[in-house]
């Protein structure tokens, strides 16, 4: 028999590894989705964002097949629809049980509601969004997805970024805009890439020693840069980043 206690050891682990030290908040909260509704960080459907929780699109997925989920039937809203313009609504409906009601979610996207990374994948996203918001009602959800994140998503940033007071680089974020190593999480995840790995390069495109010691502007730089990479080509990509596996010994020989 397993044990969930180990489950959620190892969970609280890897998100300290990612994100950092916790609240107590957080951690209560984090031991409660994994209780209730089996949310796991390792798998990837869970991401502490703006100090909480956010439940991510493979979690929804994975714990309507668990419930053993009937159905989604997903429909465009035509008449909401402007292709031109890179506009589209969809509807979701989660049908928990066979011939049961339903449970129902609209999504949204268009060019001024998704990041320039994942642009002309308005429909897409729409659909996604949909799907989400139709699966957290139906199993009583009460965390906003990270799809549905407006702030990830947003196409307006602020036109200038405030220097740190101490004169040190600063890679978070007191703007209201996400951490920016919220948003390198964010990608690795999405394109399954190695930690390790991507922080060397970042740190060698950026020219400092550590990722830490870079400036907010090359660490945006960077993420803007593996975005796209990453969207071209991924598996060119992944060759450039094992290129950096190499031990040092053996690089100065």
């Amino acid at each position: 028999m397993k044990n969930p206690q180990a489950g959620i050891s190892r969970d609280l682990q890897l998100a300290r590894s990612l994100w950092g030290p916790f609240s107590r908040p957080a951690l209560i909260r984090l031991k409660e989705l994994k209780e209730r509704f089996g949310l796991s960080v390792s798998r990837g459907e869970l991401q502490y964002l703006y100090e909480g929780w956010y439940v991510t699109h493979a979690g929804l997925l994975g714990l309507a097949q668990r419930r053993h989920c009937a159905g989604i039937h997903v429909q465009q809203v035509s008449e909401y629809c402007e292709p031109t313009v890179g506009r589209w609504v969809f509807k979701a409906t989660v049908y928990r049980r066979r011939n049961s009601k339903g449970f129902v979610g609209y999504g949204d996207a268009d060019p001024s509601n998704v990041s320039s990374m994942v642009r002309g994948a308005e429909l897409r996203i729409a659909e996604t969004r949909a799907v989400n918001r139709a699966l957290r009602k139906a199993y009583g959800i009460g965390l906003c997805s990270v799809e549905e994140l407006g702030a990830f998503s947003s196409a307006t940033r602020p036109s200038a970024v405030p220097a740190p007071s101490n004169g040190q680089p600063s890679n978070g974020s007191g703007n209201g805009q996400p951490r920016l190593r919220d948003q390198l999480c964010l990608l690795i995840r999405q394109y399954n890439l190695d930690a390790n790995l991507v922080k060397a390069y970042a740190a060698d495109f950026c020219g400092t020693q550590t990722l830490s010691g870079a400036s907010r502007e090359l660490v945006e730089s960077f993420i803007s840069h593996l975005a796209a990479a990453a969207k071209q080509n991924r598996d060119a990509l992944v060759c450039k980043l094992n290129s950096y596996a190499q031990p040092a010994a053996e690089a100065r020989s």
